[in-house]
């Protein structure tokens, strides 16, 4: 496990508790630099979306945990935020939570029989190999091997 996995593992396990008491879901965790700084991102959610309350509230939550177990070496700046609408499908809750919804689909290479590497459609099945949407104009079932997926994500339309 590299650092960077580490302390986001970390980082996810003291998360669970705090974020349950506050009625909040965790998304996900990323420790990364740009330019010469770090962060420590953290993504929540809940039922209608969150708000800079609910982001502020679990900063002054979290941050003197992270402090009291001083895992993180280096310096860095904590964000807490909303996944946003470009959310990205990573965790088997993230699956559940989108189980019946509009995905969209990005593949590394033009899959056999398909043309272009992009497809959205309603997600009606996921487990550790593949990924089953079905599209809505045709009603046609499509399997995508989760190793050939680039990107799978919650849809979006601007209308």
């Amino acid at each position: 496990m590299s650092r960077r996995e580490e302390y986001e593992q970390k980082t996810w396990d003291l998360l669970g508790p705090v974020l349950e008491v506050m009625h909040l879901i965790p998304v996900d965790v990323e420790f990364v630099k740009e330019g010469s700084d770090y962060f420590l991102r953290i993504f929540i959610d809940k039922d209608g979306g969150v708000g800079i309350d609910d982001c502020e509230a679990v900063s002054r939550a979290v941050d003197p945990l992270l402090d009291r177990e001083d895992f993180i070496k280096e310096p860095y700046i904590l964000e807490v935020s909303s996944p946003g609408l470009g959310r990205q499908l990573k965790r088997p809750r993230d699956f559940e939570y989108a189980m019946g919804r509009e995905v969209e689909i990005r593949t590394y290479r033009v899959p056999e029989g398909r043309s272009g590497k992009e497809f959205r459609g309603i997600l009606t099945g996921c487990d550790s190999r593949d990924v089953r949407i079905r599209f809505e104009e045709t009603g046609e079932e499509a399997v995508f091997p989760r190793s050939g997926i680039s990107l799978i994500r919650l849809a979006f339309d601007f209308e």
